[in-house]
């Protein structure tokens, strides 16, 4: 990565961030992150290096990711700019997708789901499992849906 761009300091992240942030808390009455008093600024720098993984699409027919946190892009052995021309399909092997597709669209249903755990493939072809994973959609200012994310924890590489 470009180290004079770091993605959390973009204004459009840093939006992005806060509903990431504020979306979770929405679905679990929990606190994505270190604090909730955090200038929008520190939010977005403390998602971007959080010790979990953290990532993102939007709402697309074939949904591209739209973040990954430094966790995510070292896990996915990817760059920012690859990531985020990324359909998230590709997060996981073809065998995987439709288990994914499944667990994604039971998401969109409830809006949060935990537990979650599947096999997953970097760009490298890096195989590992992801374990406990929380899913939740990503709403905009105005409460609408724009997306969905997730984070985890707990992985193994196979």
């Amino acid at each position: 990565m470009d180290l004079a761009f770091l993605p959390w300091q973009q204004a459009d992240i840093i939006r992005h961030s806060l509903r990431l942030r504020d979306s979770f808390e929405c679905w679990t009455g929990e606190i994505l992150g270190q604090s909730a008093q955090a200038t929008p600024d520190a939010i977005a720098h403390d998602l971007f290096y959080a010790p979990f993984a953290l990532l993102s699409h939007g709402m697309e027919a074939d949904p591209i990711l739209n973040y990954g946190n430094q966790q995510t892009l070292d896990l996915w052995e990817i760059t920012w700019d690859d990531l985020t021309q990324m359909p998230s399909r590709l997060t996981a092997e073809p065998t995987e997708q439709q288990e994914r597709t499944q667990l994604l669209n039971q998401a969109a249903q409830q809006g949060y789901i935990r537990n979650y755990q599947g096999v997953r493939i970097s760009k490298t072809g890096r195989r590992f499992r992801i374990e406990n994973a929380e899913i939740w959609d990503v709403l905009d200012e105005k409460g609408q849906k724009c997306g969905q994310a997730a984070r985890f924890s707990q992985w193994q590489w196979l």
